[in-house]
C-alpha cells in the first residue's frame, strides 16, 4: 500500500504545477502590449490554451500504448516549446513571432497539460479502483494551488514591475513542469495493486494535509495585505513544505508493513493465522463496497458514446457551467483592469485557492456520506455546483470590489468541484477502459466555449469602450456579459438535473 500512497504523491505534484493555463491573466495584458491586438484577439489567445484540448484525445491514445513516464515526458517538452518561445518573445531574443505564432504557441501549451492530466488520472482510477473518486478528488484539488504556486514565486523573485513579472511567470511555465515531471516519473505509475479497502488511515491523514494545505493557500492569498510583515519568500517555503507533506503517509505506511513484517517472522504461526484474517477481512471488505463502486458499469466506446442523448446533456451541462466558469477565470485580468481593480494577481491567487478546495469537495462528500442518505448522483452534484455560480454572476453587475473578490471565490470552488465530478461521471457513464479518450472528448467543450462565449464577451467589451480608446474602463464593459454568462448557467444546471434523471438507474444514488 505504500507504493499506491506514493503514485498519489507523484499525481499530487504533477497536479500542483500543471495549471499553467490559470496563469495567463498574469501576462495577458503584456502579450497584449507586445503584439498590438485587439480585445478579441487577446481573448482568442486566452481560449487557444483551451483549443489544445481539442487534440486532448492524443494523449488519452498515447497512454494506452506508451509507459506513463514517456506520456508525463512529452507533456512537460510540448509545454516547454509553446511557452519557452513565448518568454523568448518577450524578451526580445525572438523579434519574428506573429499574433498567429503566438496563437498556436499557446494551443501547444495547452495541449501539453491534457498529457499530464491524462497520467494522473489514470493513476488514481488505476491504483485505486475501489476509491477512484476520492483519489482523483485528492490529487486533482491540487491543480488549484497551481497559480499560487507561481504567483508566490515570482512575489519573491520579480521586481514590481509588471512587465519583468510576465516574463517570469512564461519562464516558470515552461521550465517547472519539465522538472517536476522527471522528478514524478517514477512515482506516478501503475503499482497492480489489489483491490484492497484498508486505506482509511491514509486517506484520513491525506484529507488533513490537503485541507491544511487549502487554509494556507486561501490565507496568504487573502492576506497580502494584512501580512506585509512577512518576506515573499516565506510563502514559497511554504509552499515546498506543503508538497512535501503528502510524502508521510506512503512513509508511516512503509515503516507500518515493515513492523507487521518483522512480527510475522517472530510469529510464524500467528503471521498465518494473521494471513487467513488479512484474507478474510479482504473478502469482507469486497462484499461492503460503496454502492457506487461494486456496480459494474458498461464499457462503452467513443462511437457508440457519441450516439447516446446523455453524452450531450452532459457535454452541454459542462458547457454551460464549467467552461462558462472557466472563461470567466480566463478574463480575469481584463475584468480587473475595467474596474480599476489592482488586485489582478491577488484575485488569480485567489480563485486558485477556492478552486483547491472546489475539487477537494465531491472527494471529501464520497468519504464521509457514501453510504448516507446524502450521497447524490454525480450529474445532480454537477447541477447543484452550477446553480451558484448562477447567482456569482449576478452579483458581478455591482460594481464594488468586495462582490468581484466573493464571486470569483465562489466562481473557483464551482468550478474545481465539477471538474472533479466530471472525471466519476464520465467512468460511471462509459466505463474506464476508454476513459483516456472518452473524457478528453467530453472536455474539448471547453475550447468550444472559449472562443464562443470568449468572443462575445470581447465584442460587448469593444462596444463599450470610448471611441479611440484602447481599454475599457468601466462597470459597463462587462455588465451585459455577466448577465448573459448567468443565464447559460443556469441552463447548464437545469441539462445537469435532465441527465440525473435519466440516468439515475445508471450511476448510482
Amino acid at each position: 500500500m505504500a507504493l499506491q500512497w506514493l503514485s498519489m504523491v507523484g499525481a499530487i505534484w504533477l497536479q500542483s504545477i500543471n495549471g499553467t493555463n490559470s496563469n495567463f491573466p498574469a501576462y495577458s495584458s503584456e502579450l497584449k502590449r507586445m503584439l498590438s491586438i485587439t480585445q478579441p484577439q487577446l481573448n482568442n489567445l486566452a481560449a487557444a490554451s483551451d483549443a489544445g484540448k481539442l487534440l486532448g484525445w492524443l494523449s488519452g491514445t498515447a497512454a494506452a500504448h506508451l509507459p506513463l513516464w514517456i506520456v508525463l515526458l512529452i507533456g512537460a517538452t510540448l509545454g516547454l516549446i509553446g511557452y519557452g518561445i513565448q518568454y523568448l518573445f518577450l524578451i526580445n531574443q525572438i523579434s519574428s513571432l506573429s499574433y498567429w505564432h503566438v496563437f498556436l504557441l499557446t494551443v501547444l501549451a495547452g495541449n501539453s497539460i491534457c498529457w499530464i492530466n491524462t497520467v494522473c488520472y489514470i493513476v488514481s482510477i488505476k491504483n485505486f479502483s475501489l476509491d477512484r473518486q476520492i483519489a482523483t478528488g485528492l490529487s486533482t484539488s491540487y491543480i488549484g494551488f497551481s497559480a499560487k504556486i507561481y504567483a508566490d514565486i515570482v512575489d519573491a523573485v520579480a521586481p514590481n514591475s509588471p512587465s519583468e513579472r510576465a516574463k517570469l511567470f512564461l519562464l516558470l511555465n515552461s521550465v517547472v513542469p519539465l522538472g517536476v515531471c522527471i522528478l514524478a516519473a517514477p512515482l506516478a505509475r501503475d503499482v497492480h495493486v489489489g483491490k484492497s479497502r484498508k486505506l482509511a488511515g491514509g486517506y484520513i491523514c491525506m484529507f488533513a494535509i490537503t485541507v491544511i494545505t487549502g487554509i494556507y493557500a486561501v490565507i496568504t492569498s487573502l492576506g497580502q495585505k494584512i501580512l506585509r510583515f512577512l518576506h515573499p519568500s516565506t510563502n514559497v517555503i511554504g509552499v515546498v513544505v506543503f508538497l512535501i507533506l503528502p510524502l508521510a503517509v506512503p512513509l508511516s505506511e512503509k515503516i507500518r508493513e515493515t513492523l507487521q513484517q518483522k512480527c510475522l517472522i517472530r510469529v510464524h504461526d500467528e503471521g498465518a493465522s494473521a494471513t487467513s484474517m488479512e484474507n478474510g477481512a479482504n473478502v469482507e471488505d469486497g462484499e461492503n463496497l460503496s454502492k457506487f463502486c461494486e456496480e459494474s458499469v458498461e464499457e462503452i466506446g467513443v462511437k457508440l458514446m457519441l450516439r447516446r442523448v446523455e453524452f450531450w446533456l452532459y457535454f452541454f451541462a459542462y458547457l454551460f457551467g464549467a467552461t462558462v466558469g472557466l472563461v470567466y477565470l480566463n478574463n480575469l485580468g481584463q475584468i480587473a483592469e475595467s474596474r480599476g481593480c489592482s488586485g489582478t494577481l491577488a484575485l488569480v491567487s485567489l480563485s486558485s485557492a477556492f478552486s483547491f478546495f472546489g475539487r477537494l469537495i465531491p472527494s471529501f462528500h464520497d468519504y464521509f456520506f457514501a453510504k448516507s442518505k446524502y450521497m447524490i448522483s454525480r450529474p445532480a452534484a454537477m447541477a447543484c455546483m452550477i446553480m451558484p455560480m448562477c447567482g456569482a454572476m449576478f452579483l458581478l453587475v455591482n460594481k464594488q470590489d468586495i462582490w468581484l473578490y466573493i464571486s470569483t471565490a465562489i466562481i473557483g470552488i464551482c468550478t474545481g468541484a465539477i471538474t472533479t465530478i466530471s472525471v466519476s461521471t464520465t467512468t460511471q457513464l462509459f466505463g474506464t477502459k476508454n476513459f483516456g479518450v472518452n473524457h478528453n472528448i467530453l472536455v474539448s467543450n471547453i475550447p468550444i466555449g472559449s472562443f464562443l462565449f470568449g468572443d462575445v464577451a470581447a465584442l460587448l467589451y469593444n462596444r463599450a469602450k470610448l471611441s479611440g480608446e484602447d481599454n475599457c474602463i468601466g462597470q459597463k464593459c462587462y455588465q451585459t456579459t455577466f448577465i448573459i454568462w448567468g443565464l447559460l448557467c443556469f441552463l447548464g444546471a437545469f441539462l445537469g438535473f435532465i441527465l440525473h434523471y435519466r440516468t439515475k438507474k445508471v450511476v448510482i444514488t
